[in-house]
């Protein structure tokens, strides 16, 4: 039996209220979502995720299998999880990834599969994945000029990929399509109004994100900030924005919309104004590790107690017993990423 706090947190990382039981950290935070990361691989290089060059990438060996990840999963909804998302790297690029979230869309307790991806692969995978399970999408997206997308992501041809994937998105049906966009200032910061406009005659939920400092972004980080504040301040100037509740989602964004827009525009600002009390999530990284932060060092080892057989339930409630209170992000510096060279090593 486990022993309360007077709030009614019990020491264990459980709330008992006379209601379901479920994951609650040190802080009173319920914790009822997980972002999976399926691989370390991506085949984009972002400028502001990866380095150009690429990471040493992670063995075979070393990635959870589908098996893996569904137990992790089966574990974790029988203590409180209710939602997941597939994300990478790219999660696309991981073979035969409808098998997993057909797996996962099994498990009981799991109400809701989200995917995050650049929509590279999507135009010809959109239909097995909304079969198998996934319900909607956030696609990465930071500028609609072809020449401009290319040189972001430094690939050829992406935007005309990544296009083809949001029409193929919404021709399957999947909802809310979310895009994220990275705001960079001198990169895409004159592309902020037009990618509001998408909002108006699609059900199309854009989202400004501030830009986050690894050690291979930082002096994008340092100069190129952008904050949520003057993006929200530039599209104002074209149409009158209202606060909305926005679409159904986990995250962290505050939503307007433009006066009968089918869609929203919405603002995440992991830097400019810290939204930490309200996290509801962890993630499980391809190699196993499960974190309570998606920056700092700490996480909790999963893969070698899962090749063991052994109970996942003490570690799962130990890592909501160590999740920080926020994250220590210093714009410009990496001193508070934990040492991250690349958001893609714990799943953006």
């Amino acid at each position: 039996m486990s022993v309360l706090h007077e709030n009614g947190q019990s020491v264990n990382g459980f709330r008992s209220n006379g209601a379901t039981a479920g994951m609650v950290d040190g802080f009173g935070r319920r914790i009822e979502y997980l972002r999976i990361s399926v691989t370390d691989k991506c085949n984009l290089r972002c400028v502001y995720c990866m380095p150009e060059e690429g990471m040493p990438w992670l063995r075979r060996d070393e990635i959870l299998t589908y098996e893996e990840i569904a137990e992790v999963v089966r574990v974790m909804a029988g203590m409180g999880l209710r939602r997941v998302r597939l994300t990478g790297g790219e999660p696309l690029v991981r073979k035969d990834i409808p098998r997993l979230v057909a797996m996962l869309a099994a498990v009981p307790g799991i109400g809701d599969i989200a995917l995050s991806t650049n929509a590279v692969l999507l135009a010809q995978m959109a239909d097995s994945l909304r079969d198998a399970g996934v319900s909607r999408v956030n696609i990465s997206l930071d500028s609609l000029r072809p020449e401009r997308a290319d040189a972001i992501a430094r690939r050829p041809g992406t935007l005309a990929k990544v296009l083809r994937g949001l029409d193929a998105a919404e021709r399957v049906g999947f909802e809310p399509i979310k895009i994220n966009v990275v705001l960079m200032r001198g990169e895409n910061d004159d592309e902020v109004a037009d990618f509001a406009a998408l909002s108006r005659h699609r059900p199309l939920h854009v989202r400004f994100i501030e830009v986050m400092p690894t050690e291979s972004n930082l002096e994008l980080s340092a100069s190129n900030f952008l904050s949520c504040d003057e993006a929200l301040a530039a599209v104002a100037e074209v149409d009158a924005l209202e606060p909305v509740a926005g679409p159904p989602g986990n995250g962290p964004a505050t939503y307007f919309s433009f006066p009968g827009a089918l869609g929203t525009i919405g603002v995440i600002t992991p830097m400019s104004h810290n939204f930490c009390s309200r996290c509801n999530r962890m993630r499980l990284t391809a190699d196993g590790q499960l974190r309570p932060c998606l920056f700092g060092t700490i996480q909790t080892p999963l893969r070698g107690a899962l090749r063991r057989g052994e109970d996942l339930r003490p570690l799962v409630r130990e890592t909501l017993r160590i999740k920080p209170e926020k994250h220590l992000l210093v714009q410009g510096s990496s001193e508070g990423s934990g040492g991250l060279i690349a958001l893609s090593q714990t799943g953006g």
